[in-house]
């Protein structure tokens, strides 16, 4: 393992790079600080929110990655930046991911070329025959047993090996990545696509893609960050993405999926997402991942930082000053919002008529004294207290680093 650059060289680095550079403050060592700040109703009746950032702003900011390597930095000195106190590692192996578009209990694929279906309770792979007018292949549930399927204008059931059903869950693999079919439509993927089980003898199935983590990065890379942005900001976010997975797989070793493939995770749209640049950046750093006291580090990231990233709930997520996130090529450094009283006060009736919004904390970090952690809903019958993460969630802010 080799131990990286500290965030004094990052900074060394970025001085040379470019004149008057920016000098990057150390964090306050406070936590949440205590504010007054009253924003009452305007005459218009519209608040005219005005923020920074998009995102929770723990660890990367990826438009920070962008313009710190637009300023130079090479992906190592980024991730030193974001996630002071990580080193590089390696990870091997295979992640479980749940594929969210399928909402049926069936897992319906194309013909492909040398497809097989796998009982992986006898753990006995069964090659499919190419069969004429058979254009999809599913793994189906009967009387919460699997079954073998076949569709040429109907549905056929099909005897692996003779019988009628498979001893466990079954999954899907091919010399090829598979079209899988879902209520949505289609969509590509390397891999197994298993149909599998919840809990045991369950009469439901979910659709999990099962994948080596640098092809589920493939897939997770274009879908997080723009492929066309360069070639350091993609590094950084490949290694932050299969880091993530790694957490991820090892916090649910013993689940049916390790991770989703929505943003509650980190997207991931298989295959079909693909994009040769975004492949070579998952090609330069193969395997690597960041750890922390020899575990995967949990390495959140976020559209934006504002200019400020937000403490977490690791030593690594911490609160400091980003002078790589405000570029001109960065639409959501700086960003307003317009929301009107009426709608705030129709979200919680009970208030009565909005009066004022009451900010009492904030995280002491930035203009106005940084993100809010709580802000009081005044009214003319009630008061309602509200964290600020619940507050930009309600009406759709950016970010909860806001005033009025």
């Amino acid at each position: 393992m080799r131990v990286r650059r500290t965030v004094a060289s990052v900074l060394a680095t970025v001085a040379t790079v470019a004149a008057g550079a920016v000098v990057v403050p150390s964090a306050p060592a406070s936590a949440d600080i205590g504010v007054d700040q009253s924003y009452p109703v305007p005459k218009s009746g519209t608040y005219a929110l005005h923020g920074h950032g998009f995102g929770h702003g723990h660890g990367m900011s990826q438009y920070g990655a962008y313009g710190a390597a637009r300023r130079g930095l090479d992906h190592e000195q980024i991730l030193d930046f974001y996630y002071p106190g990580t080193s590089l590692s390696r990870v091997r192996g295979s992640v479980r991911v749940l594929i969210s578009a399928d909402t049926t209990s069936d897992v319906v694929v194309s013909p492909a070329p040398k497809l097989t279906v796998r009982d992986l309770a006898s753990k006995t792979t069964y090659v499919l025959p190419s069969l004429p007018g058979v254009t999809r292949w599913r793994l189906n549930v009967d009387s919460a047993r699997t079954v073998v399927g076949y569709y040429d204008g109907a549905w056929h059931r099909y005897r692996a090996g003779g019988h009628p059903y498979l001893a466990g869950d079954g999954q899907f693999h091919a010399a090829a990545p598979l079209t899988l079919w879902t209520p949505s439509g289609s969509r590509t993927y390397r891999g197994y696509l298993r149909a599998a089980s919840p809990t045991p003898g369950s009469s439901t199935r979910d659709t999990v893609n099962i994948v080596s983590l640098d092809s589920y990065v493939q897939g997770v890379l274009p879908a997080e960050m723009p492929a066309s942005w360069s070639s350091q900001a993609l590094q950084a976010q490949a290694i932050a993405a299969r880091t993530y997975a790694t957490w991820e797989r090892d916090a649910n070793a013993g689940r049916q999926y390790q991770i989703c493939d929505t943003s509650s995770c980190q997207v991931y749209r298989g295959f079909s997402a693909e994009d040769p640049r975004s492949n070579a950046a998952v090609g330069a750093t193969l395997k690597q991942i960041l750890t922390y006291d020899g575990q995967a580090a949990f390495t959140q990231f976020a559209s934006s930082s504002g200019g400020w990233t937000s403490a977490g709930s690791r030593p690594y997520l911490v609160a400091e000053a980003d002078p790589y996130d405000d570029f001109a090529g960065n639409p959501v450094h700086d960003w307003t919002l317009r929301v009107s009283a009426s709608r705030i006060a129709g979200a919680y009736p009970g208030i009565g008529r909005l009066k004022r919004l009451h900010v009492t904390r904030r995280d002491g970090h930035g203009q106005w004294g940084g993100r809010v952690v709580t802000v009081v809903l005044d009214g003319t019958e009630h008061d309602v207290s509200l964290s600020g993460d619940a507050f930009r969630s309600r009406f759709g802010l950016r970010s909860s680093w806001f005033a009025g």
